[in-house]
């Protein structure tokens, strides 16, 4: 029997047997992870629907569980098990990084790109480095848009200091999408690299994450990159 002759709500386990899951849609990888559909509607049909509610598999990965239990036909456990889906996947992405230099802007967006992507609010890091720029901590230090003290150094330093970084990557996510710079960006740049030179740890970077779109040539923001830092 070929795979487009089975029951819907198989054809995704059976592809995954003859062609590996990449070979699934976002929808197909959704019904793998229900099993089973509900209220009449196949388990494709459900992800196909999750995923029109929503707009993108980005955006699902951003709900709440109770955003996502205002879907028909996803109760507390599917909802629960979902949002522990995603934050396996973003914990996994970090793990590489625990014995790995973090030497690049690209480094950081991989250590932390895919998982501020998903944030519907602005939420500003720390990524704290050993002599050798191997990975000692990420910590969140603002969450919120408009907020002065993301312009106050020394809130961002004293981590770094209480764990003795030898050097930091500051990193913040625009929702929005679009990674360019707010004056208020490169004013907390300035103040940045004036104040850890002061005390001796090394500013290495200042990024801004954005989303992947045709309209930027990339989906994060440098100031190391652009020269200004």
């Amino acid at each position: 029997m070929r795979i487009k002759d089975l029951p819907e709500d198989e054809r995704p386990r059976e592809k995954i047997a003859s062609s590996g899951a990449r070979s699934l849609s976002n929808a197909e990888i959704l019904a793998i992870f229900f099993g089973t559909g509900t209220r009449g509607r196949s388990a494709v049909q459900l992800g196909r629907e999750m995923i029109a509610h929503f707009g993108s598999l980005r955006n699902l990965s951003r709900a709440s569980v109770q955003e996502l239990l205002a879907v028909d036909g996803i109760g507390p456990a599917k909802a629960s098990q979902l949002a522990a889906v995603f934050e396996f996947g973003r914990r996994l992405s970090r793990e590489t990084y625990s014995s790995q230099a973090i030497t690049s802007p690209e480094d950081v967006y991989d250590l932390v790109g895919s998982e501020m992507q998903q944030l519907n609010q602005e939420s500003v890091r720390v990524i704290l480095l050993n002599h050798r720029k191997k990975l000692i901590q990420v910590l969140e230090i603002f969450v919120g848009t408009g907020n002065e003290s993301f312009a106050n150094p020394s809130e961002i330093l004293r981590p770094a200091i209480s764990h003795a970084a030898h050097s930091l990557v500051l990193v913040h996510n625009h929702p929005s999408g679009d990674p360019s710079p707010s004056r208020a960006d490169h004013e907390v740049t300035k103040r940045m690299k004036s104040a850890s030179s002061a005390i001796g740890i090394e500013f290495v970077d200042h990024i801004v994450i954005g989303s992947p779109s045709e309209s930027y040539h990339e989906p994060y923001f440098s100031f190391r990159e652009a020269g200004l830092l």
